[in-house]
């Protein structure tokens, strides 16, 4: 296919009882994952625990996974950041019970206060910028928000106990800092349970030691980690590993499995070979290298990115190839705020997307069609997140995922894909972001330094504006001249019109050719010359754009002189349709708004019709498309305005 650029003259997921086993691709990511619990949840205490630096904590857990219980010891170090500092905060359940906080070997006075805050008094102020520690002993039944926190249950019969912290439940079952601006320096994971099961974890195993009927399992993270991406999976698990050939060595990815799914995880979960090998070339290697991946099963019908350590419930490709992705975006950098959780989970389900666009690319058109499906099966949303105290709407499957991951496509689609992926491999590698935290703003400034493009405009249209447009062509060919006009609705008054490069297709009897336009205003007019006479034309056959309800319509020449008459245009109250000649009499009307919806239709007229007039005194102002059926059987198409 030739390619020209033209440039005119612009689900509910919770703690689950049993455990269930999925084996198929055919299922949405988004629900599958954890994302469509709708319950609204009170936001993080934020300024109460701005005046430290959190660089450790040592977790030391005692957990059976027969009982929905958890005691706990959390260490933490920190740094103070202000002065006059004799108090710091965690956010911690009030379900919970704190037994002591412990200070230089002496208890320290506490108190767990109404909003889910425990706040630790010392005895004097400490200096600013000194480094210190303090220890938390608690215990309790943990409570179960969002998308379960801390939740016990089974598989086979068989007790398992599991967390998901994202996005406020860090706090359901330790006490932590989880506010998004503070990443754990490293972290030590210190479980005990007893001797028939084992723990899944962060990092990398250090010990698993005996004492008497208890086993205590030691995982260690130098990373950088965000509260919420700490996990642990406490169960009767097996495991095995699968290994990852790359230039800097080899990766390890160890996967711990219920008994009764190891046969049939052995031949799903080295698919995961090829998705790490895809995601190092696209953009950097591995990012927790030193450490490990791995996959733990859980109890969720989904997955959750736990860093180092996915938790998913079954291996098919199209989880573990999302959940994978986020140890790059989502862990590796994580979004600042949850107003950006596209920047986890937009590029996971982009990534997931590349996995079939590289290795079954005879189903990414159909990824890609899904997708759009989906994103305007509503006229509305953002991928801006504006109510961050919705869970579902944090994790909304249409804007967070599914829109968020064709605005990258569009991205790519606008910058191509050498400047598109050298972007992603700045950003990934900026040392101020690399295991840390992230905003849009920081992505769209490497995007725009490498590129040399200013992409303000696309931003405020496509990730804070709402809606998507509809792109109407009418064409017409004289000779070697190809002439068309490219108008444009939007379906949300947030947006008045969307700029972006659009690719049509023109194809002839032997050949065919893409043609890229610069489309900057509604009703811009082009013309072209094509060695070919033009059969038909198509709009994005790529699916390059976010668009539906988009139309091609090829223009009868002389109509308007020789069959019919159209007036007023611009219209006010009403339109008249006048045949002009009996040999092409009007048959039927109908006319169309902006999102393709036929909102006027005549019946079939019989014998010759003169005139036919359209009331539009309802109508809201707008461009509205008129359709007539001649009696010759031909039809005219027209772009009218009201």
């Amino acid at each position: 296919m030739n390619k020209l650029f033209f440039i005119p003259v612009l689900l509910l997921l919770v703690c689950t009882v049993k455990a269930q086993q999925i084996s198929g691709d055919e299922f949405d990511i988004s629900g599958l994952e954890k994302k469509s619990f709708a319950a609204k949840q009170q936001l993080s205490t934020s300024s109460i625990t701005n005046n430290y630096d959190l660089k450790y904590h040592r977790c030391e857990w005692y957990v059976d996974p027969n009982v929905e219980y958890i005691q706990g010891a959390i260490t933490s170090y920190f740094v103070v950041s202000a002065t006059n500092f004799n108090q710091l905060q965690f956010d911690l359940n009030n379900l919970l019970t704190v037994d002591s906080v412990k200070y230089h070997s002496t208890k320290l006075v506490f108190a767990q206060l109404s909003d889910d805050v425990l706040q630790i008094t010392f005895p004097s102020a400490i200096a600013l910028h000194t480094l210190d520690s303090v220890s938390v002993f608690y215990q309790g039944v943990p409570t179960a928000t969002g998308f379960g926190s801390f939740c016990q249950g089974t598989h086979n019969g068989d007790p398992i106990v599991w967390t998901l912290s994202e996005p406020y439940g860090a706090k359901d079952w330790w006490p932590c800092k989880q506010i998004l601006n503070d990443k754990i320096d490293s972290i030590d994971v210190i479980v005990t349970t007893p001797q028939a099961y084992r723990v899944a974890s962060n990092g990398l195993l250090i010990a698993e030691t005996q004492s008497g009927n208890n086993k205590t399992y030691h995982w260690k993270s130098t990373y950088p980690v965000a509260a919420y991406l700490i996990a642990i999976g406490v169960t009767n698990y097996v495991s095995y590993s699968d290994y990852v050939p790359t230039s800097n060595g080899t990766i390890e990815v160890l996967n711990y499995v219920y008994p009764e799914n190891l046969s049939l995880a052995q031949t799903q979960t080295p698919d995961i070979v090829n998705i790490i090998k895809l995601y190092d070339s696209l953009t950097i290697i591995y990012p927790f290298a030193n450490e490990k991946y791995g996959h733990a099963q859980f109890g969720a019908n989904g997955g959750m990115e736990h860093q180092t350590m996915s938790f998913v419930n079954g291996f098919f490709h199209v989880l573990i190839a999302h959940e994978c992705a986020h140890q790059w975006f989502g862990d590796h950098v994580t979004c600042g705020s949850w107003h950006d959780i596209w920047l986890n989970e937009g590029f996971a389900t982009y990534f997931e997307g590349l996995t079939e666009e590289r290795y079954s690319p005879e189903i990414w058109q159909g990824w890609k069609q899904d997708k759009l499906a989906d994103i305007t099966s509503e006229t509305d949303g953002s991928v801006f997140c504006d109510d961050t105290t919705s869970v579902g709407r944090i994790f909304s499957g249409r804007l967070t995922y599914n829109k968020g991951a064709y605005l990258l496509h569009m991205l790519r689609w606008k910058l191509g894909d050498s400047l598109f992926f050298k972007s992603l491999k700045n950003y990934l590698n900026d040392p101020v972001l690399a295991h840390s935290y992230v905003r849009t703003s920081d992505l769209k400034a490497h995007l725009e330094n490498t590129s040399g493009q200013n992409l303000t405009i696309f931003f405020n249209q496509w990730f804070y504006g709402q809606g998507y447009p509809s792109y109407h062509i009418n064409w017409q060919q004289s000779a070697n001249k190809v002439s068309f006009t490219l108008h444009q609705t939007t379906s949300h008054s947030s947006v008045s019109f969307f700029e972006m490069p659009v690719p049509i297709l023109f194809t002839g009897p032997t050949k065919d050719t893409l043609v890229v336009f610069n489309h900057q205003s509604s009703g811009q007019e082009y013309t072209l010359t094509l060695d070919f006479p033009v059969i038909s034309v198509q709009f994005d056959p790529e699916l390059q754009l976010i668009s539906a309800n988009n139309s091609v319509t090829e223009t009868i020449n002389d109509v308007e002189n020789n069959w019919v008459k159209i007036y007023p245009n611009p219209a006010t109250n009403y339109i008249n349709v006048l045949a002009l000649n009996s040999a092409n009499s009007i048959q039927q009307i109908e006319l169309y708004d902006g999102l393709g919806k036929s909102i006027y239709k005549s019946e079939l007229l019989q014998g010759l019709q003169k005139q036919v007039t359209i009331d539009l005194s309802t109508l809201p102002k707008g461009t509205y498309q008129l359709s007539i059926l001649f009696k010759t059987g031909k039809k005219y198409k027209k772009f009218v305005k009201v």
